[in-house]
């Protein structure tokens, strides 16, 4: 027998749907169905991807000088019931009320996902040389302390379809959140892949989580840890940077992902070296970094220096004035002067401060000019990772946590 196909369809029989759908609807009560109330893939959306998380500190844990991590629980009576679930890699965009300012700061988990069902996340944070948020956090939280975070965000993850079985992950000083995350993930059996993880140091005593990632080699034969040290040797260890000599020496033959994650003056070093890895650019990952620091030291810097010069800000209608200046970022400018800016990745990519440029010259790095080519051809901007180079006005969209 033929089997059936459009052309032996009656059209006719098309006519009646819309007069029987529109039936339905008439005869349908008024209040939703309960059983709509309860649609899973709605209730998976609201717990994996919550509007606000309300977080309290419940435990905070010395990790050496200038360094501790927070175990965050669900703040019940703030309406947050349990934690959104997370990939190894992802972070929390924290909103912080510090004096005047209102701003936001994006912190790697360190934990394991597995450990957000059982109710717990784990921030660690290193103070940072003129961390506004780091010294807040770390001068102001304790057991008790009220927390706001968005869900889960980021794309520093593994993916089985982009990714290489191995991953070499490059390390360095509180760089190292994420990939205590991933270690954990593989070791839990959440993530299918293998870990090398070269984390580089300046001494040992500077290394982070020394003890966990040793009971993770133990009960683990997919992670391998290498301590890299530049200032001192030490047995067992590799000395010296994380150069394109060592990555070859612990990686795999064949394919391999790089997942790279530190400070920018890592980052500033490890891609002059992955020239000479030729990996595919799909293969090589590099993490969100956060504040972009010191523009005057990119080969691109038009050489201005100085200010203060005004940025002039529109939201909603509503214009104010500020002083700005080449050294940092407009985002930043906005936010010392109690202005609150929609922010979450501060690096250029996420595009939640997306802003129009009105008038001015601004520098934008390009490493982390994440825009749109619509957004730079009709001069939108993202003031974090945006740089005056003299007065400025911008058109910026309102706060949202």
């Amino acid at each position: 027998m033929a089997k059936p196909n459009l052309h032996s369809l009656s059209k006719m029989d098309f006519t009646k749907v819309v007069p029987a759908r529109q039936a339905k609807i008439e005869a349908a009560p008024a209040s939703p169905v309960p059983s709509m109330q309860s649609y899973l893939p709605n209730q998976l959306a609201a717990a994996l991807h919550p509007a606000v998380q309300h977080l309290k500190v419940s435990a905070v844990t010395e990790r050496g000088p200038d360094v501790r991590s927070y175990t965050l629980v669900p703040d019940e009576a703030k309406g947050t019931k349990a934690l959104a679930y997370f990939s190894a890699g992802q972070y929390l965009s924290l909103s912080l009320a510090i004096g005047q300012s209102h701003l936001t700061r994006p912190y790697s988990l360190s934990s394991s996902p597995r450990e957000s069902l059982a109710g717990t996340y784990e921030l660690t944070v290193k103070g940072a040389e003129g961390g506004l948020a780091s010294h807040f956090i770390l001068d102001t939280w304790a057991p008790g302390t009220e927390v706001t975070a968005s869900a889960p965000l980021g794309e520093f993850t593994y993916e089985p379809l982009r990714d290489a079985k191995t991953i070499v992950g490059l390390a360095g000083g509180s760089g190292i959140t994420p990939f205590r995350s991933l270690a954990s993930a593989i070791a839990d059996g959440d993530e299918d892949a293998s870990l090398v993880l070269l984390y580089g140091s300046r001494t040992l005593r500077d290394a982070l989580f020394l003890d966990e990632f040793r009971a993770l080699e133990a009960r683990c034969p997919r992670f391998r840890l290498v301590n890299v040290l530049s200032d001192e040797p030490q047995e067992g260890c590799e000395q010296g940077f994380l150069t394109a000599v060592l990555i070859r020496k612990y990686a795999p033959e064949g394919d391999y992902s790089l997942f790279l994650c530190g400070p920018q003056a890592m980052y500033r070093f490890v891609d002059a070296e992955l020239g000479a890895l030729s990996l595919r650019r799909k293969f090589i990952r590099h993490e969100l970094f956060g504040e972009y620091r010191h523009p005057e030291r990119d080969p691109a810097w038009p050489g201005t220096a100085g200010g203060p010069w005004t940025l002039t800000v529109t939201v909603c209608g509503e214009t104010r004035q500020m002083p700005c200046s080449a050294d940092e970022t407009l985002l930043v400018s906005m936010e010392k002067n109690g202005l609150s800016v929609p922010s979450r990745c501060r690096s250029g990519q996420c595009g939640w401060c997306h802003s129009r440029l009105i008038s001015g010259e601004v520098y934008i790095p390009e490493s982390v000019d994440g825009r749109r080519l619509a957004d730079r051809e009709f001069g939108y901007i993202h003031p974090c990772c945006t740089f005056p180079l003299g007065d400025v006005c911008l058109d910026v969209p309102p706060f949202r946590p």
